[in-house]
């Protein structure tokens, strides 16, 4: 009975298009058309993948022919830094594309850090996506989460979100009028440069008793419920828009495939997607190797360091030891284990893309490791210093990146690229809570995580309010 009704589904994905989605479950394997709002597998529950038959779509020969689409800018959609790679990620129609903008970012060589990492100068790049309109990475994939809601005529979209998602579907939703957002956040758990997004952008925002987590699992059964589409990263069309970041990365490089990809490990989302990108264009021979990928926690939400770096955890081909993930889960909920970290936007005990994470680390021969938040902020000053400015979860990437230096796992010589993920006002009472001469902010914001010291600090100069007592301040600190 199973296999005439996988070659109708199979059939159907044909008639309408290249792309199709597909179980992550190599056990199961079932196919659904693009045109189905899902987000988990019928038959067995896994996640689904949007895959492609790439025979049926129109692929430069090489990374270099994307350059041309540059001089096409006066198109939104060749102006977008997430559709200028279309033929990527052909999972729709360009009249059905969603556009505001997004993907105008920057990767940064940035030789100050990379002497903070302890990589040779030239060696470390940092790609900053909070230059996105809502100011961080989300815009890659909520674009193409708009894109497909509108191939499925849906008109209203939710989320649960420690901020970043909050913004980004209230800022689409706001600007392109195709879908009304309706946001959950956990009590206390949303820092407000990004809460303020929300309510300014018009979302309805629906605060629960809880923490992400809690937030996740409501919004999946309202959504369920109420036919909602949802735009968390479980929705397998985010992550085909976050592909495009290690495209830019590529770019950026001049196509050139760096040796290290290390990013924040909250949802997983990102790490799934940048194992995906490169699974695809290994396999299509716009690159020659993969990268490998390192996929760093916070102290205080550290799932992913406990089950892949303590338990042994690993994709195993598709065949992972669910029995040890679900344990471990149990083991949370027996000590009431919370996430607790300054990094607000990693804040999170239960990735609802873990298993996609597994594979993009098995594929890109990965490594996982966790940072204290005071290490995390830290690499944050330094970040700073060199220009950037980016919230406390991006600057995990660059904590990792040093730990894993000092391990002795990246060599000096090795290229990598560090992704923050999120823009400096996202969270601004971290930064100056760090910077502060105020003992009391400091212990409220920070001390309260263990936070010791702000090793990096710029700290104001207090001076009288006198001509000759300033000029002396600033010839002594200049």
């Amino acid at each position: 009975m199973g296999k005439p009704e996988l070659h109708a589904t199979r059939k159907s994905r044909h008639e309408s298009g290249p792309a199709f989605q597909k179980c992550i479950n190599p056990l199961c394997g079932a196919t659904f058309d693009v045109s189905e709002v899902l987000t988990s597998c019928h038959r067995c529950g896994d996640l689904l993948d949007v895959e492609y038959d790439w025979d049926r779509v129109e692929v430069p020969a090489k990374l270099e022919e994307f350059e041309r689409f540059w001089t096409q800018r006066h198109d939104p959609l060749r102006f977008s830094g997430v559709w200028r790679f279309q033929e990527l990620i052909p999972f729709a129609p360009a009249e059905m594309l969603v556009t505001v903008g997004e993907g105008q970012t920057l990767c940064q060589r940035a030789d100050s850090v990379a002497d903070y990492v302890g990589v040779q100068p030239g060696n470390l790049y940092l790609q900053y996506e909070g230059m996105n309109p809502s100011g961080s990475f989300k815009d890659n994939g909520m674009c193409a989460a708009f894109s497909h809601a509108r191939l499925t005529g849906a008109k209203r979209a939710a989320c649960a979100s420690t901020g970043n998602t909050s913004a980004s579907l209230a800022m689409y939703s706001a600007v392109t009028r195709l879908l009304k957002a309706i946001i959950f956040i956990g009590s206390g758990k949303i820092a407000y440069g990004k809460l303020s997004q929300a309510l300014e952008y018009g979302a309805l925002t629906v605060q629960i008793a809880g923490d992400f987590d809690d937030a996740m699992q409501r919004v999946r059964e309202v959504a369920k419920d109420l036919g909602i589409y949802l735009v968390n990263s479980i929705n397998p069309f985010r992550l085909e828009g976050q592909k495009s970041v290690m495209f830019r990365v590529l770019e950026a490089l001049r196509w050139e495939v760096p040796d290290w990809i290390v990013v924040p490990g909250g949802n997983l989302g990102n790490s799934s997607a940048f194992g995906k990108a490169f699974a695809e264009l290994h396999h299509l021979g716009l690159i020659d190797r993969i990268p490998r990928l390192a996929v760093i926690n916070a102290a205080g939400a550290d799932t992913l360091y406990q089950l892949f770096q303590r338990r042994g955890v690993r994709w195993n081909g598709g065949q992972p030891d669910r029995t040890t993930i679900a344990d471990y889960y149990q083991e949370m909920d027996q000590r009431n284990l919370r996430a607790d970290t300054i990094a607000s936007a990693i804040e999170i005990n239960r990735p609802v893309n873990l298993m996609k994470c597994l594979r993009a680390l098995e594929v890109c021969d990965g490594v996982v490791r966790k940072v204290t938040d005071q290490e995390i902020l830290d690499a944050k000053a330094q970040v700073g210093s060199g220009g950037i400015g980016c919230e406390p979860a991006s600057a995990a990437s660059v904590a990792g990146a040093r730990l894993l230096r000092e391990e002795g796992v990246i060599d000096p010589a090795e290229r990598v690229v560090c992704i923050l993920t999120g823009h400096q006002l996202k969270d601004p009472t971290a930064t100056v809570a760090y910077h502060t001469t105020d003992q009391d902010l400091f212990d409220e914001v920070l001390g309260q995580r263990g936070v010791r010291r702000a090793s990096f600090a710029n700290r104001a100069v207090a001076v009288p309010n006198e001509l000759d007592a300033i000029i002396r301040a600033i010839q002594l600190y200049s």
